[in-house]
């Protein structure tokens, strides 16, 4: 059997919320970052994505900083106290199944997303998926500088990132027998365009409304 490959965003798709959203409500909720301050940016941003103007790297600034100001240990620490509290009850049985059918069916699996890898990396390891792809914060000695590290995984940038990921596999799209990609967001719509089976997932409206007049799946995975 020729290899599939079978693409997975993360936030609202396979989790019933967004990560990048609630680290930082987490945070704020924990007393890390001040409320005042924090809250209104974090929901204009989360906003902002949701009508596809995010100024990408406005919002990474916002987001990363947090990371630089405190040790590895900590942060690790606050993870995983966040996943128990925040993500796990995110995590939906329909997800899981639809991850484990392609498993099943022995396709490469791919978590593909735009939140950054230090919150997604634990939420790949707890779906079983060994390869993500993921917006990746500078680390420098260890601990992060609160900047990005190359292109970020949004809009396009999931484009050039699966690319440079699946040449160092010596692979193409075209590599694949058939390629899915599970998305809810019309921001994902570039990448969508190039799979074989596009699906949208839990869709926002314009994704929504895209998928039905060509004839995509729409599912919901909560």
């Amino acid at each position: 059997m020729d290899l599939q490959l079978a693409l997975f965003d993360l936030d609202n798709t396979l989790l019933a919320g967004d990560s990048d959203f609630e680290w930082a409500q987490f945070l704020i909720g924990e007393g890390v970052l001040d409320r005042e301050l924090h809250l209104a940016r974090n929901v204009q941003f989360y906003e902002d994505y949701k009508a596809g103007t995010l100024d990408i790297h406005a919002f990474l600034e916002f987001q990363l900083k947090p990371l630089s100001l405190h040790p590895r240990s900590q942060l690790d620490a606050w993870h995983a106290l966040n996943m128990e509290k925040k993500v796990r009850p995110m995590m939906t049985d329909k997800s899981r199944q639809l991850v484990q059918k392609h498993r099943a069916n022995g396709d490469l699996l791919v978590i593909i997303t735009a939140t950054n890898s230090f919150v997604t990396a634990p939420i790949a390891r707890e779906f079983g998926v060994d390869h993500l792809i993921a917006t990746t914060p500078e680390e420098v000695d260890g601990q992060f500088s609160g900047r990005v590290s190359g292109v970020p995984s949004f809009k396009e940038g999931k484009i050039s990132r699966l690319n440079d990921w699946l040449s160092t596999r010596g692979q193409t799209l075209q590599s694949f027998e058939a390629s899915w990609f599970y998305s809810d967001s019309h921001n994902d719509l570039p990448l969508m365009k190039l799979v074989d089976h596009p699906v949208a997932v839990n869709a926002d409206p314009q994704l929504k409304e895209y998928a039905e007049a060509n004839g995509w799946p729409v599912i919901s995975l909560r």
